[in-house]
């Protein structure tokens, strides 16, 4: 099984446990910007709706392996649940729970069903300018390169910048947003 089709059977699974969710990390950046390899899929889970993270967990032990202890987010701050699937090569997905952060809960009462080409379906993800702000709070080299993507694949002119600015400017990452727009490649 490759990547993308164990990410149709979670996204179905999670799906089905009608616990509301969204697909967030490499996914989601590669749905508005440009896709590229990962060995895992992230999605952010509510916690206190349908069962919360625990019924999504036992949908998915069909297909994978949980870590039976939490682990804590070293960019974000906020519990993880990490599973690994049985079959080689080991793939991981990471259950992020919802956890009381401005920008996070904003993030995802603004989520919306959008058409993933990777995947060849609709699921849930933050917009795209959620994708741009999270991935320049989370500032690794990797994040900084989706954000710019994102940043040039929409089109600035076609994003709420002026949502995205007020963000940065919480969050102190102003500078970065700054330099994605200036490393858009010209047409």
């Amino acid at each position: 099984m490759n990547l993308e089709e164990l990410a149709v059977k979670v996204l179905d699974a999670v799906e089905a446990t009608e616990v509301p969710f969204m697909a967030v990390g490499a996914i989601a950046a590669g749905a508005y910007g440009v896709p590229r390899s990962t060995r895992d899929i992230d999605l952010l889970v509510a916690l206190h709706t349908g069962g919360g993270i625990l019924s999504v967990m036992q949908a998915l032990e069909p297909l994978l392996e949980f870590d039976p202890q939490a682990q804590f987010d070293t960019l974000t701050w906020g519990r993880r649940q990490i599973g690994t699937t049985f079959s080689q090569p080991h793939m991981k997905v990471e259950l992020f729970e919802m956890f009381d952060d401005p920008f996070v809960l904003s993030e995802f009462d603004r989520r919306q069903r959008v058409f993933v080409p990777l995947l060849n379906r609709h699921t849930w993800l933050p917009t795209a300018e959620d994708v741009v702000v999270q991935k320049l709070r989370w500032g690794r080299n990797k994040d900084l390169d989706d954000a710019r993507d994102v940043l040039a694949v929409q089109g600035p002119e076609t994003l709420d910048m002026s949502y995205i600015r007020n963000w940065c400017g919480l969050h102190n990452t102003t500078a970065r947003l700054e330099e994605a727009l200036a490393g858009i490649p010209p047409l």
